[in-house]
C-alpha cells in the first residue's frame, strides 16, 4: 500500500510501497480519509524527539486519522466494518500517511457526526491536548483564569473554546491579524505578542498553557497566582514524564536535569510546572465528540492538502501561518 515514510532523520518524506498492517484481535484496520498534521510530525523527521520516541526506520508519520472501519480484530466490540471514526493512534504505533492503518479500539471513537471527514482528522491530537492539560491536568473550573499561549494554532484554537465550555476566563497571544478570528472563538482578553508583553498585561492566573517553551515559558510562571500551574507541551520534560515513559535511569536523570531550571523557578515563585505529551484515549475523544455535536466545540481547518502531497504539506509545517490546522485529504 502507498505510504509517506521518513527513511533517515532529518531526511525528506518519501512515497513508499509498504506492507498491509498488522490487525490485532484488539486492532480495528481503518481507511484512511484524512490525517492531520501537526508540528509533532515534523519533530519526529527531523530527529527531535528520536531519544523520547526511538522509532525503527523506515517509519510511516502521521498521528491524526479520520476514516472508515474496513475490519475488526476477534476481540473487539465497539466498531464494525463502515464505521466512520477518527483517533490518534498510540505513540509508538503512529502511520497515519498511508492508505491504511490498524489502531487499537480503546484509541478509536465515532466521528463526529456534525463535521466532515477532513474536520474530524483535524481534532484528535490537539483536542486530547486542550482535554488532558486543562481538564486532566488543569483542573480548570468555572471562574478561573487561564492564558493559552498560540491562541490561533491546532492546540490553541480548541484550547480557547474548551476553557470557555468550562467556564473560565481566557486570555490568549496571537499576531494583530488573528485578534478578531481568536474573539470569535471566545478569548475574553487578546495580546498582540508582537507589539505587547504579556508579562505587563496579565497577572494572578490559575493556569497558563506554553507551547512555545524557553523564555516564554519562564515569563508565564510569573503571572501565575500562588499555587497555579504551567504546563508546557513543547518541553523541557520532567521526571514524571520520564517515569510515564518508561524511560531507563539514564534518560529519567537527563530528564530531570533538563527541567530542574524551570522546576527551581517555579518553586521560587510558589508554583508548579508540569510536562504534557498527550497520550491515545477513545474515551476522551467520545467527550470531545459529543461537545463537537452539540456546538461547544469547532475544528478549526486552515488548508486541506491531497494525499499526493503529503511530504510538501509535512514540509510546509515550519513556515506556520495557517489557523488551526492543516489536513490531508484522501478520495
Amino acid at each position: 500500500m502507498r505510504a509517506f515514510v521518513v527513511r533517515q532523520y532529518k531526511g525528506p518524506l518519501q512515497e513508499a510501497d509498504v506492507p498491509e498492517p498488522v490487525v490485532g484481535e484488539h486492532d480495528v484496520l481503518v481507511q484512511v480519509r484524512a490525517a492531520g498534521l501537526n508540528v509533532l510530525d515534523e519533530k519526529i523527521r527531523a530527529g527531535e524527539f528520536r531519544q523520547i520516541l526511538p522509532y525503527k526506520l523506515p517509519q510511516i508519520l502521521g498521528n491524526d486519522v479520520a476514516g472508515t472501519v474496513v475490519r475488526v480484530g476477534a476481540k473487539v466490540r465497539g466498531f464494525r466494518p463502515g464505521d466512520e471514526v477518527f483517533g490518534r493512534p498510540d505513540k509508538d504505533r503512529i502511520g497515519t500517511f498511508a492508505e491504511r492503518i490498524a489502531v487499537a479500539e480503546a484509541d478509536l471513537a465515532f466521528k463526529p457526526v456534525s463535521v466532515s471527514l477532513e474536520e474530524a482528522a483535524s481534532l484528535p491530537l490537539v483536542a486530547l491536548t486542550a482535554w488532558q492539560a486543562l481538564v486532566e491536568r488543569g483542573n480548570l473550573r468555572p471562574g478561573q483564569r487561564v492564558l493559552i499561549h498560540a491562541g490561533a494554532g491546532g492546540v490553541g484554537t480548541i484550547a480557547i473554546q474548551l476553557a470557555k465550555y468550562l467556564g473560565a476566563t481566557v486570555a490568549t497571544t496571537v499576531s494583530a491579524g488573528n485578534a478578531e478570528f481568536v474573539r470569535e472563538l471566545g478569548a475574553d482578553f487578546v495580546i498582540d505578542y508582537r507589539s505587547q508583553d504579556f508579562e505587563q498585561l496579565v497577572e494572578g492566573y490559575d493556569l497558563v498553557l506554553d507551547s512555545l517553551g524557553g523564555k516564554n515559558l519562564e515569563k508565564s510562571l510569573r503571572v501565575l497566582r500562588p499555587g497555579g500551574k504551567a504546563i508546557g507541551i513543547a518541553g523541557p520534560p520532567d521526571s514524571a514524564f520520564a517515569r510515564e515513559l518508561g524511560a531507563n535511569p539514564l534518560l529519567r536523570l537527563v530528564m530531570t536535569a533538563l527541567s530542574a531550571r524551570i522546576r527551581r523557578q517555579a518553586r521560587h515563585l510558589g508554583v508548579t510546572y508540569e510536562f504534557l505529551f498527550m497520550r491515545a484515549s477513545g474515551d476522551q475523544l467520545r467527550q470531545i465528540s459529543a461537545l463537537v455535536d452539540s456546538g461547544a466545540l469547532r475544528p478549526v481547518v486552515g488548508r486541506v492538502f491531497d494525499f499526493d502531497q503529503t511530504a510538501q504539506a509535512v514540509q510546509s509545517l515550519d513556515k506556520g501561518g495557517i489557523r488551526g490546522k492543516a489536513v490531508i485529504s484522501r478520495p
